[in-house]
């Protein structure tokens, strides 16, 4: 017999429909946050503190909590796999891209391609059952991403902009990889603890690379803001969110949650930094909007993936 992990909220039509789009908002928020911080940090040894303050946080709060940890240690390897994958190579390639000076409107276009990529994994590596009706969603939600930060990628200069998009598609690949890996090998688990597991490797591979980073951090308030901000809003409830989707639903429904993570970011630089949009990006979002409806509609019983999250907790 199966138990529900903890802290997983039971499940409702209001919260099913409500966690996507909150998740989709917390994780757009992170490319502003980038903007805010690194300026007085190198990207790793940004990520380093982060992680710090995530695993202290979060293991005080397993521990105060008695939260169960992993039953065996082949599950925590899982775990911190997935996380290393999930958190510690995307958000390295990223961070380590805007550093190096490509837009965030471009990172985020690149990285925008990992629905299609999941997509190709989820049927080789999962056997999930990709329909015609989610790879035109996919399509459309890959052109609508397209428009949207088109404009952006104009200023940068050609001979740079391969240096400065490898570590993008590092990103792209490691997140890919991690959705599918976790979708597999350890669906369900303690968020409390699970977090622990997850962000100590990225820590361990983060913090080697910092030691040969020359710019120091320089603790000003806009680093303090944008760190208390990605540890409390992305790594603690962003991350929670996308753990919740990745157990709840199929790797190509939670992938395709963001191609709406370019356009959110535009509106919301829009509304900070008073970005203008045009037409169109306006289109662009229009389009990925749709195409995430298509890509998340639910399967019909033929169509139901041939793997299943499964529901039992460490």
């Amino acid at each position: 017999m199966t138990t529900r992990p903890a802290l997983v909220p039971a499940s409702t039509p209001a919260l099913d429909a409500t966690m996507p789009l909150l998740f989709v908002l917390l994780w757009s928020t992170g490319f502003i946050g980038a903007r805010f911080g690194l300026p007085d940090a190198g990207p790793m040894s940004f990520l380093s503190v982060r992680y710090v303050a995530v695993i202290v946080l979060m293991g005080a709060l397993a521990l105060a909590l008695r939260a169960p940890w992993p039953r065996s240690r082949r599950e925590a390897l899982h775990i911190a796999v997935s996380g290393l994958l999930v958190h510690g190579v995307y958000l390295g390639g990223v961070f380590t891209a805007i550093s190096h000076g490509l837009p965030a409107g471009v990172t985020a276009l690149v990285v925008g391609l990992q629905p299609l990529v999941t997509a190709l994994g989820a049927r080789a590596f999962l056997g999930e059952q990709v329909r015609p009706r989610q790879w035109a969603g996919l399509a459309l939600g890959l052109a609508g991403v397209a428009l949207v930060v088109a404009h952006k990628a104009g200023t940068v200069a050609p001979g740079a902009l391969g240096t400065m998009l490898a570590p993008a598609v590092v990103a792209l690949l490691g997140i890919t990889a991690g959705t599918l890996y976790q979708k597999r090998f350890c669906p369900s688990f303690d968020l409390r603890t699970g977090s622990v597991l997850q962000f100590l490797p990225c820590l361990i591979l983060t913090g080697a690379l910092a030691l040969a980073e020359t710019q120091p951090v320089r603790w000003t308030g806009n680093f303090v803001f944008a760190l208390a901000w990605l540890v409390l809003v992305l790594s603690l409830g962003a991350v929670t969110l996308l753990n919740l989707l990745i157990r709840r639903g199929s790797a190509v429904h939670v992938a395709s949650l963001f191609y709406l993570t370019p356009p959110t970011t535009a509106l919301i630089a829009w509304a900070l930094f008073d970005e203008q949009l045009g037409l169109p990006a306006l289109a662009g979002m229009a389009l990925a909007a749709a195409g995430v409806g298509l890509a998340r509609q639910p399967a019909s019983p033929r169509h139901t993936p041939i793997s299943r999250a499964h529901t039992s907790s460490g």
